[in-house]
C-alpha cells in the first residue's frame, strides 16, 4: 500500500513538473514572439519621416517601448520565481520600481492617444496646432512624470517603514515586498481604484464626444469617425486589461491560502491575459488597423529596405 501510494504521489509530482514547463514554455514563446513583432513595429516607425512626425504615431511607437521593457521585466520576474531563485529585497525593489513605472506608463499613454483621437475626429481644424511633435514629447514627459510618483511615493514609505535588515533578507521577487504594512497596502489599493476611475471617466468622455460627431458626420468623415469609435473600444479592452492586471495579487493571496495548484494556473493565466495579451493590442489598434503604417510594414517585412 505504501508502496503504491508512493508511486501515485511521485506519478502527480512528475505531471505537475510537466505542466508546469508547458506553461513555462508557452510563455516564454508568447513573450518572444510579441517583443520580435513589437520591435518589427519600431524598426518601421524610425524609418518613416511622416510617423516620425506625427503625434498619433509618436505615441504609438512610445507604447510599444513601454510594452517591450515591460515585457521584459515581467518575464525576467517570472522565471525567477519559476525557478526559485531567492535575490536580496534591495535588488528585487530595483526592478519593483523599473515595472512599476512601465505598468503605469502604459495606461497613460492610451489615455493620452484616446484625446488626440478626440482631438482629431472633434476638432480637426485645432489638430494639427495642438498635437505637435514638441506638445507630444512634452505629454510623453508627462505621462512618465505621472507614472514615477507612486513608485517613488512607495520607495519612500518601505525605507522609512521597513525593519531592520529587511533589504538584505532574500525573496522572491514581486512588488508586494514594497508593502510593508497594512494601512500601505490599502493606500496602494486605493489610489489604484482612483487611477482606475479617471482612466473610464476620459475614455468615456471621449467615446460619448465622438459618438455625438458620428451623427453629424457624412461620407470619409463618417469612414473616419466610425474607426475612430472602434479604436476607443479597443482601447477601453486594452485599459481595463492594464488595469486588471493591478488586481490580481490580492486575488492569487486569497487563492493560494486554498489551493497551490489552482494559484499556479491563475498567476499563469493572469501573466498571459494582462501582461502578454493586454500589450499584444498596441500592434492590432495601431499597427496592423492603420493602413498607411500596414503598408510600410509588408514593405520592410518583404526585406525591401
Amino acid at each position: 500500500m505504501d508502496q503504491n501510494s508512493s508511486s501515485k504521489d511521485l506519478v502527480l509530482l512528475d505531471s505537475y513538473h510537466n505542466l508546469v514547463m508547458v506553461r513555462t514554455v508557452i510563455g516564454q514563446m508568447l513573450v518572444w514572439f510579441f517583443i520580435c513583432v513589437d520591435m518589427l513595429m519600431l524598426f518601421t516607425f524610425f524609418s518613416k519621416q511622416a510617423f516620425r512626425t506625427n503625434a498619433r504615431y509618436i505615441l504609438f511607437a512610445h507604447t510599444l517601448m513601454a510594452d517591450c521593457l515591460l515585457l521584459l521585466l515581467t518575464d525576467l520576474v517570472v522565471l525567477l520565481i519559476h525557478f526559485r531563485v531567492l535575490i536580496p529585497v534591495s535588488h528585487c525593489i530595483v526592478l519593483c520600481i523599473l515595472m512599476g513605472i512601465v505598468v503605469k506608463n502604459t495606461p497613460y499613454t492610451i489615455t493620452a492617444m484616446c484625446l488626440e483621437r478626440y482631438v482629431a475626429i472633434c476638432m480637426p481644424l485645432r489638430h494639427a496646432s495642438i498635437s505637435t511633435t514638441g506638445r507630444t514629447m512634452a505629454a510623453i514627459a508627462v505621462v512618465w512624470a505621472f507614472s514615477s510618483v507612486r513608485v517613488i511615493i512607495d520607495l519612500i514609505i518601505v525605507s522609512v517603514k521597513a525593519p531592520p535588515g529587511y533589504f538584505a533578507k532574500p525573496t522572491l521577487c514581486r512588488y508586494d515586498i514594497m508593502l510593508v504594512t497594512e494601512w500601505h497596502r490599502l493606500m496602494y489599493i486605493t489610489f489604484n481604484q482612483v487611477d482606475f476611475g479617471i482612466i473610464v471617466v476620459i475614455l468615456l468622455f471621449c467615446y460619448t464626444k465622438i459618438m455625438l460627431a458620428a451623427q453629424t458626420a457624412s461620407g470619409e468623415n463618417k469612414q473616419s469617425v466610425s474607426k475612430g469609435r472602434r479604436t476607443l473600444l479597443l482601447h477601453g479592452l486594452q485599459l481595463i486589461l492594464c488595469m486588471a492586471d493591478l488586481w490580481t495579487p490580492y486575488i492569487l493571496a486569497v487563492v493560494q491560502k486554498q489551493s497551490l495548484y489552482w494559484h499556479e494556473t491563475i498567476r499563469f493565466l493572469n501573466f498571459i491575459a494582462f501582461t502578454i495579451v493586454s500589450r499584444a493590442l498596441s500592434p492590432l489598434i495601431y499597427g496592423l488597423r492603420d493602413k498607411k503604417f500596414c503598408l510600410a510594414l509588408k514593405y520592410y517585412m518583404s526585406c525591401k529596405v
